[in-house]
């Protein structure tokens, strides 16, 4: 772990409070995306996951990132925050705006996957990569992940979720999803009950500008009118947090499934 939390410090990714959100889905939410692509992993993958994780499962991993988040090394203060979201103003593409000097959620997706690929790379650093990969893939599904750039993902977007105080961030994190009393694997169960032939072939692509790209043409319609939210807001949007945790899971597979097929 010592050669990541070095590497990826020099290579420039330093923190930006001015842009950092809050951590994307909450833990119920990661679990329930790992669970789905863990379902769905090739042979080659989850043998490859086994030998790096030993006896961990995806779904302890992908809340790992954010769980570390209080550890006080610079590491993890300083130099890791970035790597859960992108912003991307209104009328813009990731394209053509890219990343920050300090990096984003892109860049660390791609450096974690060189370092997975690396045949040299140490045990422990296959670890924090995979950990990463996996949270961050299930992140680029939150549509308040892919920031314009002016309310910090949404966080400084103060709102009242049945009568209790929160932002508009935490509400597609975990305030809607927690609301409906399910757990991670009562919610994975319904999830992949509603998963299709036909969605897991539509949603197949490993291209994080594309799952942006939805973010980006989801988030403006999830702006409420008020500040008070209800049961009206919750009926509106719950199916597609539902469809983006779905497809954040069938991705995670299909990236971990290719990444691993062409290891060997």
């Amino acid at each position: 772990m010592r050669l990541i939390l070095v590497g990826l410090v020099v290579v420039g990714f330093v923190f930006n409070p001015v842009l950092s959100p809050a951590a994307a889905w909450g833990q119920t939410g990661h679990r329930v995306t790992a669970a789905i692509a863990q379902a769905h992993l090739g042979s080659a993958a989850r043998a490859e996951i086994a030998d790096v994780l030993g006896t961990e499962t995806l779904v302890e991993a992908s809340t790992w990132p954010d769980f570390m988040r209080s550890d006080p090394r610079p590491f993890w203060k300083v130099s890791s925050p970035p790597w859960h979201y992108v912003t991307v103003p209104d009328g813009k593409t990731y394209a053509e705006v890219g990343p920050p000097p300090e990096g984003d959620a892109v860049t660390a997706l791609a450096k974690f996957t060189e370092i997975l690929r690396d045949p040299t790379t140490s045990q422990a650093d296959k670890a924090l990569a995979l950990k990463f990969t996996v949270h961050i893939i299930g992140d680029l599904h939150q549509p308040f992940h892919a920031g314009n750039g002016l309310d910090r993902g949404a966080t400084q977007v103060k709102v009242r979720f049945f009568g209790r105080a929160t932002h508009l961030h935490r509400v597609w994190d975990s305030d809607i999803i927690d609301a409906q009393k399910f757990s991670y694997s009562e919610l994975t169960q319904i999830l992949m009950n509603k998963i299709t032939d036909d969605d897991i072939q539509k949603w197949q692509t490993a291209d994080p500008l594309v799952w942006i790209g939805e973010d980006v043409a989801l988030r403006l319609g999830l702006y409420p009118d008020g500040n008070s939210l209800k049961y009206a807001y919750v009926f509106q949007h719950r199916d597609t947090i539902y469809r983006r945790l779905s497809q954040a899971g069938i991705r995670m597979a299909y990236y971990l499934n290719a990444l691993y097929d062409d290891a060997n």
